[in-house]
């Protein structure tokens, strides 16, 4: 490469100059990622590793009745994971839903089975997702795993019309900070009610086998008239 050639590749780089130039603004962002690396220890000692009962809220979802073990907004020490127990009343279900995270369950106690539907989903510029037509049934008691693989439209059944059901569910939180938080709510928990305000007379009422349903709406309308 002679020098005329050299110097002519050089005016050409540097006529990009005109426009990559451009701009006014300034931001010390990668002095940010230093500054949040630097002080993640301390942040970090300040998160619980240790939660009592009395510092798991409990919340009666369109899901179902839950109980919050680790989610991101309860200052505990775990990064990845969100868990919670929930319970089902004698002879009720849980809601059914789908998320694109895979999620793992516990059970705890009682007996019952699941409904499981499969999705084709397409990945492109959108997300779109369509059910089979398969719905594949799966029966569980107390002691078994439940594995919903991702995207599966899912939902658990108690068999039991005595005794409620405890599950306890852990699912991955990494894919909401993937921007893949894709949770749809598809039919709600016979339970659930916005107006019901929890507390532990309520709460026991979903645990006594003679006693395991709150009043319908209607029951809670008239009442308050």
């Amino acid at each position: 490469m002679n020098l005329t050639t050299l110097k002519a590749d050089t005016d050409m780089a540097w006529d990009e100059t005109q426009k990559w130039i451009a701009g006014e603004e300034a931001a010390p962002l990668y002095a940010h990622l230093l500054e949040d690396a630097e002080t993640a220890p301390a942040r970090n000692a300040g998160k619980r590793k240790i939660l009592h009962p009395g510092d798991l809220p409990w919340e009666l979802s369109r899901q179902g009745l839950l109980k919050h073990l680790l989610n991101e907004e309860l200052n505990a020490r775990m990064e990845t994971v969100d868990a919670y127990m929930q319970i089902i009343p004698p002879g009720s279900r849980s809601g059914k839903h789908r998320h694109l995270a895979e999620e793992v369950l516990y059970v705890l106690e009682g007996q019952g089975y699941d409904l499981h539907q499969d999705c084709d989903v397409e990945i492109t510029d959108v997300y779109y997702w369509k059910p089979q037509d398969e719905v594949k049934r799966f029966e569980w008691e107390a002691g078994d795993v439940i594995y919903v693989p991702p995207n599966t439209i899912h939902q658990h059944f108690n068999a039991d019309p005595e005794r409620p059901v405890r599950l306890i569910s852990c699912i991955n939180r990494i894919f909401k900070h993937s921007g893949l938080n894709d949770l749809e709510q598809i039919e709600d928990a016979p339970e659930y009610d916005p107006s019901v305000v929890l507390d532990s007379d309520t709460i026991r009422r979903y645990l006594n086998p003679r006693q395991s349903v709150l009043p319908s709406r209607e029951e809670t309308s008239s009442a308050g008239s």
